[in-house]
């Protein structure tokens, strides 16, 4: 064995006790890691995916109509004229669980995967070289998620109960301090800069807030509070109600939200590759892991799904792949990363611009932001141009997104800013002016169709005058019966004659 990977291989075994099977799987690597070789080691995650996936969704299917779980098209902001089955985010669920658990079985069955090796203080001791698996809190959070999302789409639930759902699936990532660590690289530096103490706790710095108690509890007198982790905490909680309900909102072509998450997955799994060469720490493999999923089951669902499509994500896919895209996003700031999380949100711009004009397109027309409209980018396309070329004209767009994503991990940030903003102004203003012009036609017919002023009528007063004050409509109730009512423009000028 020779290179750098297979010195690091040897020390990770000796390290563990477990050097045979490091050695054994370090052999593997190529002398200098790349994105390509990385990429195929983890290849099986994708391929398992696709299968489950591609294979699963007929059934659903299947159970779907047997069971009247099926889309009936009785509103008219539908495309489709057939009813649809649902349960397509539960053959989805399956492909990415099955694709993370081939991950696990790869790390006791060395021959499945080609881990790639890490910096020895990155091993964990039952695995050797390998890094962390997928935690079980995004697991538990893709379960809730999609069970949340399939009693919805079966029985129709209220949507309290959805976001409560969503609400408990990033409490579980916060348990795991998934994405935690995104508000140390916010708050740590913007208090150093305010000169506020800065604190150390299990080697991570913090910032302590220390509440008095009135009296000694457990031999203390005081109440610690981590301010990074609970800010941490609530940045979850936003992103995961925020991705989750873009995504819901962004699905309503055939095959379109499952096309641009699967454009998403690839330009994020080209972020997180690239973290894994330089080995930026133990999440590496997961971030890798859940892109491959992701994208796997997407790849795998779209056939079904693209126009005309024979089966719906529902909402148990729509919030799910929101879900795994908020995971995948969040980690990529477990080092403070901000920039790289920004990155991972202009690779799913599309889905978020979508539901940021939805909210001020609403709001401009005095409506509640949660009230139901087809003013979103994709109705507006497909009046213009067809289902089909507006699906694909939104992959486009998507991708253009992805490209300056990417671009941002690799090249001087400042750029992508500004052309992303350019992007995204264009977009929005475009879309608000077509929203705004049906309710500037509707405010003109409006005006056209008010009746015209009835002309004013008068009648001459005694001696000839006029008095202002009567009309056709009646008079002052002294004018005898039998004089007429004449117009203004037919009373004779006294003054004339």
């Amino acid at each position: 064995m020779s290179g750098v990977w297979g010195i690091l291989a040897q020390e990770a075994g000796a390290a563990t006790g477990l050097a045979g099977a490091a050695v054994e799987a370090a052999e593997k690597l190529p002398a200098v890691a790349t994105r390509l070789s990385i990429f195929e080691g983890y290849i099986g995650v994708l391929i398992v995916s696709f299968v489950l996936t591609l294979f699963a969704t007929p059934l659903m299917r299947r159970l779907a109509v047997a069971n009247g779980v099926i889309d009936r098209p009785s509103d008219p902001r539908k495309v489709h004229r057939i009813p649809i089955a649902y349960l397509g985010g539960v053959a989805v669920f399956i492909g990415i669980i099955g694709g993370i658990f081939y991950s696990l079985m790869g790390m006791k069955l060395p021959w499945l995967m080609n881990f790639h090796a890490v910096k020895p203080e990155h091993l964990e001791p039952e695995y050797g070289i390998y890094h962390f698996h997928v935690p079980i809190s995004v697991m538990l959070g893709m379960t809730v998620i999609m069970i949340v999302g399939f009693l919805d789409d079966v029985f129709g639930i209220s949507p309290r109960v959805k976001i409560g759902g969503q609400l408990f699936a990033a409490a579980a990532l916060a348990y795991e301090n998934v994405g935690v660590k995104l508000a140390a690289g916010i708050i740590v530096p913007l208090a150093k800069s305010l000169g506020i103490g800065i604190d150390t706790v299990g080697g991570a710095e913090t910032i302590l807030l220390n509440i008095p108690l009135p009296m000694m509890i457990g031999g203390h007198d005081h109440i610690p509070i981590d301010v990074v982790y609970w800010a941490g905490t609530g940045i979850i909680a936003f992103a995961v109600l925020a991705l989750c309900n873009a995504s819901n909102l962004i699905d309503g072509l055939d095959g379109l939200l499952s096309g641009t998450t699967a454009i998403s997955s690839m330009a994020l799994l080209v972020v997180a590759l690239g973290l894994a060469v330089v080995d930026d720490g133990p999440r590496d493999s997961q971030r890798i892991i859940l892109c491959l999923a992701v994208l796997g089951a997407c790849l795998g669902f779209l056939p079904h799904n693209f126009n005309p499509a024979t089966i719906f994500l529902g909402d148990a896919g729509s919030l799910l792949l929101g879900f795994c895209t908020c995971v995948i996003i969040l980690t990529l700031g477990d080092k403070g990363q901000t920039h790289l999380v920004v990155a991972g949100l202009i690779i799913y711009a599309l889905p978020i611009l979508d539901t940021a004009l939805a909210i001020v397109r609403r709001k401009m027309e005095g409506k509640s932001i949660s009230a139901a409209d087809d003013q979103h980018l994709h109705h507006m396309l497909r009046r213009a141009f067809g289902v089909k070329s507006a699906v694909l004209c939104l992959y486009g767009i998507a991708g253009t997104f992805a490209v300056l994503g990417v671009g941002m991990s690799l090249v001087r940030a400042r750029i992508i800013y500004l052309l992303a903003m350019v992007l995204a102004a264009y977009i929005g203003v475009t879309a608000i002016k077509i929203a705004r012009r049906r309710a500037i036609e509707a405010q003109a017919a409006a005006v056209d169709q008010k009746p015209e002023p009835v002309a004013k009528a008068v009648k001459p007063g005694p001696g000839g005058q006029i008095d202002e004050g009567a009309t056709t409509s009646g008079g002052t109730g002294n004018e005898p019966p039998s004089t007429p009512p004449i117009a203004i423009s037919a009373v004779p000028n006294p003054a004339a004659s």
